[in-house]
């Protein structure tokens, strides 16, 4: 008789994963979950849903009957992450600490200690899918919820360990799934964002970290338009939220961030004209 894998999928709460680890199950794999708590800044706030999360997990291991285990990643994340997050906006830069914490948490620090409860193979609920050896992650089938950009990062053994099982499938699928199942979170609301900033505004959490420093705001021409709030706050490419609309003998036309100036604190923003008809 063939052994069955041992897979430990990682249970945030969420339906997709919850999802995931019922596939696994119906697939035959010997099936457990792992509920990780990777930041603690925030507990006993409004900005915090870890409780809720963890109770969502529970209540779908128990419908399946598999295992939940717990652990707290908050240390490797703030050491992994989050202080890499802190350098990269205090150089200027717009960085993505979901990428990271995929690499160093989700498919490291996880996946080390899944394999130290014997874990043959890690699962999570990423719309992607694994295809062959050249090409080892394809887009999620549902492309309005396609997450292969975020484990770009990834080592082939990251990969190689890893299951999708719900990169074939349709997000209304999974949701149906779910509530096939009795999963209580079969509609919950998707997360979204970077998940240690929750619902509240950028700019309101970076200030208990970072110290915004205002400056001005200067055109591709070298005049001064106007004031910004703090270098950190903005990202080149942005339109929105610059406070520089209707400027007198300026077209009517968007502005955009060109550049970030760090020497000078200066943030620079070029005027789009549309092309002549």
């Amino acid at each position: 008789m063939q052994k069955k894998h041992k897979v430990i999928v990682g249970m945030s709460g969420g339906v997709d994963s919850s999802v995931s680890a019922y596939l696994l199950k119906e697939q035959g794999y010997e099936v457990s979950g792992m509920f990780m708590k990777n930041w603690d800044e925030d507990d006993g706030t409004e900005y915090c849903t870890a409780i809720d999360d963890l109770q969502d997990a529970k209540q779908v291991a128990e419908t399946l009957s598999i295992k939940l285990h717990q652990v707290n990643f908050a240390a490797e994340y703030w050491d992994n992450v989050f202080e890499n997050f802190l350098s990269e906006v205090n150089a200027g830069r717009t960085p993505n600490p979901d990428i990271l914490c995929n690499r160093e948490i989700k498919f490291r620090a996880f996946l080390d200690h899944a394999r130290a409860l014997g874990a043959d193979l890690i699962a999570t609920g990423h719309y992607v899918r694994r295809c062959d050896a050249k090409n080892p992650l394809y887009r999620g089938l549902d492309r309005t919820k396609d997450q292969s950009y975020f484990l770009w990062a990834l080592t082939a053994e990251q990969v190689n360990t890893s299951v999708f099982p719900v990169g074939d499938l349709l997000k209304t699928n999974v949701r149906e799934i779910a509530a096939g199942q009795g999963f209580l979170n079969a509609r919950k609301k998707d997360s979204t964002g970077i998940c240690f900033i929750g619902e509240r505004r950028f700019s309101d959490f970076l200030k208990n970290y970072v110290r915004p420093e205002p400056g001005n705001i200067i055109s591709a021409s070298g005049h001064i338009i106007g004031r910004h709030q703090g270098l950190m706050f903005y990202t080149v490419g942005q339109r929105q939220g610059l406070g520089i609309g209707g400027i007198k003998n300026h077209l009517d036309a968007p502005w955009f961030v060109v550049a970030k100036n760090l020497k000078t604190n200066d943030l620079i923003v070029y005027m789009f004209r549309p092309h002549p008809q």
